[in-house]
């Protein structure tokens, strides 16, 4: 049980058989240098609130769980998340994760799971950071890097900028297997000015992480998620995650609550 209840806070806090990515549709996309949609990709990253505040339904799913439950995310840029997952109306886990720990409060089971960012992906094969929690509550592009080199993959109905070439990606998928190659695809919505998806790909392990950002919507002059939903593809497992955002909050104060109550013991 608490693997299963860790897992939903852990996921949750970051990133699902949700579909893929789709190729785009309707009316095709003009043509833009590869160095204007950079642009774009790096005043994104640049610009992110100081704090954030929403209500999140969630809708979890892997092999052998379907759960949905409702969540309060307060969020520190830089510092610290708490996240509160409500099960029937009722709190049954309090997290919070920082840029180097996560603990977990079980009060169904009356315990505490202390650990290192570690623990992600020792529990399910997904090495994620809290920069990348960050990122997916703004809905930026995962792990992008203003110092390193992008390229363009030109497709008809949406921008693509990935951390390969088209041909190497190809290479890497026949046969050049290396250990910490990891492939990011970012998929921009017709503008070019915003993320609307991210597939990362670790061929190595055969894992692949899919978020799609489905719709947005300004807060203060902030483009905030809407609808995200997010599917992680592992040999033995597939995780769904579906979140919905309520009246979300940036810049506004925000006060993190985590106690771990007299007699909790570490869970088994």
């Amino acid at each position: 049980m608490i693997r299963f209840i860790s897992g939903i806070a852990v996921l949750f806090m970051l990133f699902s058989c949700a579909k893929k990515l789709t190729e785009g549709d309707g009316e095709k996309v003009k043509r833009r240098k590869t160095s204007e949609l950079l642009e774009n990709m790096d005043s994104l990253v640049t610009r992110v609130p100081s704090t954030f505040y929403s209500k999140i339904s969630t809708k979890f799913k892997d092999t052998t769980s379907n759960i949905s439950f409702k969540n309060s995310v307060r969020l520190i840029s830089d510092s610290a998340m708490n996240c509160i997952i409500t099960y029937a109306s009722i709190p049954v886990v309090n997290a919070l994760v920082t840029n180097d720990s996560l603990n977990v409060v079980n009060k169904k089971d009356k315990c505490v799971v202390r650990a290192d960012l570690n623990f992600i992906r020792e529990n399910f094969g997904v090495d994620f950071s809290f920069r990348n929690i960050e990122e997916l509550m703004y809905g930026l592009p995962l792990d992008y890097d203003t110092t390193l080199k992008y390229f363009q993959i030109n497709e008809p109905y949406r921008y693509v900028i990935s951390s390969h070439r088209k041909m190497k990606i190809k290479r890497i998928d026949k046969k050049d297997k290396e250990e910490e190659t990891i492939v990011f695809k970012y998929f921009l919505d017709k503008t070019g000015k915003n993320v609307e998806g991210v597939e990362i790909y670790s061929p190595n392990d055969t894992t692949t992480v899919w978020v799609n950002y489905l719709s947005r919507q300004m807060i203060d002059g902030y483009s905030i998620p809407d609808e995200v939903e997010i599917k992680i593809q592992m040999p033995r497992n597939n995780i769904f995650l579906q979140m919905s955002y309520n009246r979300p909050e940036v810049n506004q104060p925000q006060e993190l609550y985590f106690i771990i109550p007299e007699g909790y013991e570490d869970c088994e």
